[in-house]
């Protein structure tokens, strides 16, 4: 088993988003990770029924933040070998990627998710 240490820079899976941070701690099921940059957004929408719009109540769901320390299981950790992009560089690209993705997806879940993404875009780049 790869044991990583305190210090280490490490990407890791919270929710559906991929993050590139530092272990600032180590517990027996998880590290603890503050987040350092952004690899993946996390999708919109209900956790619990992915790509689904009929649910209770569709999520907006942000980044982490830049210092941002979360629990992630061992498991969802690896190390990270190259330079780490600038945490606004690196989320405006992870949006993008994401808002590509939406556009190419016609469906109504896409089609919601974008409304989101819209909202958080003026909420991260205000200008």
């Amino acid at each position: 088993m790869d044991e990583k240490k305190i210090g280490d820079v490490v990407t890791g899976i919270y929710k559906t988003g991929k993050y590139i941070g530092v272990i600032t701690n180590i517990k027996p099921m998880h590290y603890l990770v503050q987040v350092k940059a952004v690899l993946k957004h996390p999708q919109q929408g209900d956790l619990h029924n992915p790509k689904q719009v009929d649910v209770q109540f569709f999520h907006e769901r942000r980044a982490l933040a830049y210092n941002e320390q979360t629990n992630v299981p061992k498991q969802m950790v690896k190390r990270f070998e190259d330079e780490v992009p600038e945490y606004q560089q690196s989320l405006r690209k992870a949006l993008d990627v994401m808002k590509k993705e939406l556009e190419e997806n016609n469906t109504e879940w896409a089609k919601e998710s974008i409304k989101r993404v819209e909202v958080l875009e003026k909420e991260y780049f205000p200008h």
